[in-house]
């Protein structure tokens, strides 16, 4: 009896100083418990944190905004947000510790919806049409570069400021003919309004000239500094997740389900399938893995960003992003 009660003290002793050896890391993300969210409950549910000995509790957020100061600030150490909205952060709060570590959407979601009824396919048939436009929409904060990419004459194209709860409802009700938006939400949001899916056309900016990157995994850089190897961990498990979430959405949307009990599973599949082909599994990441940047590319995208926001300082791509955490690109290869 005596050894049975040891042997359960022991295994006692060992799992709790399993567990005190997890670091805690609050995760802080831009918005709701949606489709795209799941691969990181899919990391928790399959112990990819715990395997790196990280115990992870995930945030919901307000906005593509939300997270940066909760990371600059070290409230969170990580979190997920645009990486355009974090650049123009670093340049109104200048050594601020925060910048972008893990690129998710090599192709940000903003995009032009419309519907080919009412004309629209390509960018060109925005003019002499009405575009619907949220004043702080991040798509809109985006559209003078695209329209200078495809040399579009915006004297021809009349924006009517809309309301995030009214956007798409007028574009179904054809009161006006596209408007700005991320690519999935917009797109499922019109599906349910009833208009079918043959007559909704996505124009992608990142598919007619706009070179901007999307959201990215963010990191307090005080914080990671002192715990390099937490930073990696928590990315080479974040990988894992997507990875599993590509390859099966089903399960990955039940994690996010136990989360968001409300949600609609169906749905939330096929947020997370549209934003996977159109923004997760792009040529470059599946060449070279998720999470990397083309530093060329950076740079186009500080010029495109220089068309519709007026710097206070020099732009410096070094203060934006930095692969130094990454895990090999063999932990971050889609397939």
């Amino acid at each position: 009896m005596f050894r049975h009660s040891f042997a359960a003290f022991a295994a006692t002793v060992v799992m709790a100083g399993a567990a005190i050896a997890e670091t805690a890391v609050p995760f802080a993300l831009d918005w709701k418990f949606e489709g795209p969210a799941a691969p990181y409950f899919v990391a928790i549910d399959k112990g990819y944190f715990g395997e790196q000995d990280l115990s992870v509790e995930i945030s919901a957020g307000q906005g593509s905004l939300d997270a940066i100061p909760k990371v600059a600030t070290g409230a969170f150490p990580v979190g997920f947000a645009d990486i355009n909205s974090l650049i123009k952060f670093l340049d109104q709060n200048p050594g601020a510790p925060v910048t972008a570590v893990m690129m998710i959407y090599d192709k940000p979601p903003f995009a032009i919806v419309g519907r080919k009824s009412l004309g629209i396919e390509v960018p060109k048939d925005l003019e002499g049409k009405i575009l619907g436009a949220p004043p702080p929409d991040g798509a809109w904060a985006q559209f003078p570069a695209f329209a200078t990419a495809n040399d579009l004459d915006v004297s021809k194209i009349t924006v009517e400021p809309v309301g995030f709860p009214t956007r798409e409802p007028m574009l179904a009700e054809g009161n006006v003919d596209a408007v700005t938006g991320f690519s999935f939400s917009s797109y499922l949001n019109l599906v349910r309004l009833g208009v079918p899916e043959d007559d909704i056309s996505t124009i992608l900016m990142a598919d007619y000239g706009l070179q901007l990157y999307g959201n990215a995994i963010i990191v307090n850089t005080d914080y990671a500094a002192a715990n390099p190897a937490v930073i990696t961990g928590f990315l080479t498990a974040v990988a894992a997740g997507w990875k599993d979430a590509i390859a099966d959405p089903e399960p990955a949307i039940a994690s996010l389900i136990e989360r968001n009990p409300a949600a609609d599973a169906a749905l939330e599949q096929r947020r997370l399938e549209l934003s996977i082909d159109a923004n997760v599994m792009t040529a470059f990441a599946l060449e070279f893995g998720m999470g990397g940047i083309d530093p060329a590319r950076l740079d186009a995208a500080l010029e495109q960003l220089a068309e519709t926001y007026e710097f206070q300082n020099a732009p410096d791509a070094a203060l934006y992003f930095t692969d130094a955490y990454l895990p090999d690109a063999s932990a971050r290869m889609l397939k």
